[in-house]
């Protein structure tokens, strides 16, 4: 099983194990951590386990007919429910026809597993379907629930569920596994960019995202420096991923804040671009800067919804510009 799991989910998956050999397998267990820690892989290989017919120590066989069924994506007792495409929400719909599902017994003699990721992009009325999921849950059935932002929530739902938190790596061992992936150069930073996530910044550093985030940094700074229209840069920026693009903005701008109160370099996220953060913080206005950042972090949540993001980088970008003095 060791090789099967990434180096930082051991200690998680000895705690998954335990659940099976005390047998006080969770009807529901929330999975919260940030993207590129491995959740899902995490959670498919929980689910294997539970189906499997001829559990191994610690791990399933890999050979009975259900491990085959779960391999091949067919389990009749297996259903992994997330959105039709990324960014959109898990609908009523898709809760209800979960339910009828739900309904018939398991086909075999082992438990039934339900994978919901992102479990956060329930909607309200999908939510409150769920919640009677787990209220009146069917027998021998497990909800894996992964979440970025478990606080978005409903309280309903996360007060049902078992929680296990899942933290990124310590930075030396995240810095080895990147090396054991034939990434060789600025592993620290692509951590840090990643939030520690290992997987993310492999990914960063096979889709050369550094020279992305370096080429989005130089326009934000033109536009403090005036030599930049927000709203021509907002048309640039709304074709980017916006997620990630927030999360820059926001490290970015945690950095020119730290500048401003004369913090060592080596607590700013974005190490390599020190010198150029220090000038932004020597051009500022504090207070507006705050109100900058306010809105940031508001825009972490609102980035996710059904929203006119060019709009949204618009309203960034021209706060962003007026935090600025002596152009």
């Amino acid at each position: 099983m060791s090789d099967l799991i990434y180096p930082w989910h051991k200690p998680y998956w000895q705690h998954l194990a335990a659940y099976v050999e005390q047998q006080r397998i969770p009807q529901a267990l929330l999975m919260n951590g940030v993207a590129g820690l491995g959740k899902q892989d995490l959670a498919m290989q929980f689910a294997q386990y539970l189906t499997c017919l001829d559990k191994q120590e610690k791990s399933y066989c890999g050979h009975c007919a259900s491990c085959k069924l779960f391999v091949a994506g067919t389990h009749p007792d297996f259903t992994l429910l997330q959105p039709a495409e990324p960014g959109k929400v898990i609908g009523v719909d898709m809760i209800r026809q979960l339910i009828a599902k739900l309904v018939l017994k398991p086909q075999y003699s082992a438990y039934r597993v339900v994978i919901i990721t992102p479990a956060e992009q329930m909607n309200i009325n999908s939510a409150n379907a769920f919640l009677k999921c787990l209220e009146e849950p069917p027998e021998r059935t497990v909800f894996l629930l992964l979440t970025e932002r478990s606080q978005t929530l409903p309280a309903t739902i996360r007060s049902r569920c078992q929680k296990m938190l899942i933290t990124a790596p310590d930075i030396d061992n995240a810095v080895l596994w990147l090396q054991s992936q034939g990434v060789n150069e600025q592993q620290k930073l692509l951590l840090h960019l990643a939030q520690g996530a290992p997987i993310k910044a492999l990914a960063y550093a096979q889709d050369n995202v550094l020279e992305q985030r370096n080429g989005c940094f130089d326009d934000w700074e033109k536009v403090a420096q005036g030599q930049v229209c927000p709203v021509q840069l907002a048309e640039k920026w709304h074709k980017l991923p916006a997620g990630q693009l927030v999360q820059w903005l926001v490290s970015w701008t945690e950095d020119v804040i730290k500048c401003y109160f004369q913090a060592e370099k080596t607590l700013l996220l974005n190490e390599d671009l020190d010198q150029h953060l220090r000038g932004l913080a020597k051009r500022l206005d504090l207070n507006r800067l705050f109100d900058f950042y306010g809105l940031l972090l508001k825009d972490t949540y609102r980035i996710n919804r059904q929203l006119n993001k060019q709009l949204l980088f618009e309203e960034m970008l021209i706060i962003w510009s007026q935090a600025t003095i002596n152009k």
